[in-house]
């Protein structure tokens, strides 16, 4: 890197940039709405998001695609890109401009996942707007883009031009990703293609980016194509406002390539948070009572360089798995105890390792249907609608900002904690039972147990906390129940204003 460059890297470090989510006050839990349709986000946003109080959400790549016929629309045609127009399975540019004024004007930011590393596999076809394109020749005249526009054996040295060693940085990053065209990214030229079309959606209203396979990329080519990008709508957002982006680098130790080389352009996405997190109450490995310090306390990133998450739509297709018990008490961890930004995802019904959206006949995505008890039909599963996740994104955003506090351990998977005096949760994570008083941090009252039920019209659904004027309580928790957790916060006390954000 050269003197100039590294100069502009490290005034990225100090300052900061790239690193605001931009949520609206009181927010900041992402859900990421897989291969929704534009309409549908649109409507989620204004219907549920924004009075449920999330912050933005993630959306599939907006830009023109590969059809990939066979089998069926897989879902990872998304991510091979044919032109930077906006035409996808999820609708039209005009859909995706009205869906981002309606999301901004219900408080609810767009993140959209940006595959700028590379373009198709080396085949032949049309992609979803009519363009045509060859893979193998690196022929997308909808950009356009030509041979020259992507890495050859000048600078990928294996025979196929493809990755086959991922201990080896330059190929990682010069050498095609599953066989798809790698782009030439230190080019003036597509750097230039790619900055305009990030900067087409910021005018469009977008709050950032998820950039996708960024470790396959020179950070010093990113640093370019950022440094190129227009400061975010001043009407939405303020004035001087740069872009959230957060960077997908798989950094699970053992690779030369690391996370911390990417800190100077963004956040980064932490595998290794959600992984630990799922170890421990699946029982594959430590123990809950050790989760206090969990983040960089346990040598990861710092809070405000990542993206925490428990899954992402790789990982739901047929890696891993687990039992119910453990992920709930995992997800009321995650989504009650860091600072970090977090994000949970939505998906269809089939996690195979190919399947697309639910779709119709004509392979057109479904519309998300919504029964009256709030929950997804019609082949959708909407995680985020669930009613243990909206209380706890309700919870994170009451506690925001405190501390953790009043730390129990009742035993190896059973612990408890407050968020100063605002928040206070119990979890049993290995089927045992906890019958034992603690100290919640609160003030005295009845709460309502946003886990087990809502706090509607002054009163609870589900079950009754009952805090004393010490501020103690007594747990009574059955582990192996569908929710072996209880959540309670000062925004869900009997006879207090409803508050779902700060």
């Amino acid at each position: 890197m050269s003197p100039c460059r590294q100069m502009l890297y490290k005034a990225f470090m100090v300052s900061g940039a790239y690193l605001d989510p931009q949520c609206a006050s009181g927010r900041d839990t992402v859900t990421h709405l897989f291969e929704w349709k534009w309409t549908d986000i649109k409507a989620e946003c204004e219907i549920f998001l924004g009075p449920y109080g999330y912050c933005a959400v993630q959306v599939s790549p907006p830009n023109e695609h590969a059809v990939v016929a066979n089998p069926n629309r897989p879902w990872y045609e998304r991510y091979q890109p044919v032109s930077y127009n906006i035409i996808t399975r999820s609708g039209n540019e005009q859909q995706f401009r009205d869906m981002v004024t309606a999301c901004n004007k219900a408080g609810v930011r767009i993140y959209v996942d940006a595959v700028i590393n590379h373009m198709t596999g080396s085949y032949t076809g049309h992609g979803t707007g009519g363009s045509s394109f060859d893979g193998n020749a690196c022929r997308f005249p909808g950009v356009p883009y030509g041979p020259n526009d992507c890495n050859g054996h000048d600078n990928c040295h294996t025979r196929d031009i493809s990755i086959h060693n991922y201990g080896n940085s330059d190929e990682v990053r010069n050498c095609r990703l599953l066989g798809l065209a790698d782009l030439r990214l230190g080019s003036d030229y597509a750097r230039g293609k790619i900055a305009d079309y990030m900067n087409k959606l910021i005018g469009f209203g977008v709050a950032g980016f998820r950039v996708d396979a960024a470790k396959h990329m020179w950070p010093g080519d990113l640093e370019n194509i950022f440094g190129r990008l227009q400061n975010l709508r001043s009407d939405v957002f303020g004035s001087g406002k740069k872009p959230f982006i957060y960077q997908e680098v798989i950094d699970m130790g053992g690779e030369p390539i690391t996370m911390k080389e990417y800190f100077g352009t963004g956040r980064v996405t932490n595998f290794k948070y959600g992984v630990e997190l799922a170890n421990i109450f699946l029982r594959h490995s430590n123990q809950a009572k050790w989760l206090s310090n969990i983040g960089e306390g346990w040598s990861m990133p710092p809070t405000n360089n990542v993206v925490v998450f428990l899954s992402n739509h790789d990982n739901q297709r047929g890696h891993g798995g687990g039992d119910s018990n453990g992920i709930h008490a995992g997800s009321s961890v995650w989504l009650s105890k860091g600072h970090e930004q977090l994000r949970l995802d939505t998906n269809g019904d089939d996690h195979n390792n190919w399947q697309g959206p639910p779709h119709n006949g004509d392979m057109s995505i479904k519309n998300v249907t919504i029964n009256s008890d709030m929950s997804c039909i019609n082949g959708w599963i909407c995680e985020h609608r669930w009613r243990q996740t909206y209380n706890m994104v309700a919870f994170r955003n009451v506690v925001g900002g405190t501390p953790l506090q009043n730390w129990h351990a009742f035993g190896d998977y059973q612990i408890a904690f407050s968020r100063g005096n605002k928040g206070f949760i119990a979890i049993v994570g290995d089927g045992s039972h906890l019958n034992a008083n603690a100290q919640t941090g609160l003030p005295s009252g009845t709460y309502c147990d946003v886990i087990s039920g809502n706090y509607e019209n002054g009163a609870c659904t589900g079950n009754k906390i009952h805090v004393d004027g010490n501020g103690d309580t007594h747990l009574k928790i059955d582990g192996n129940s569908d929710d072996p957790v209880i959540a309670i916060h000062i925004g869900a006390k009997v006879g207090s204003p409803k508050k779902v954000t700060t």
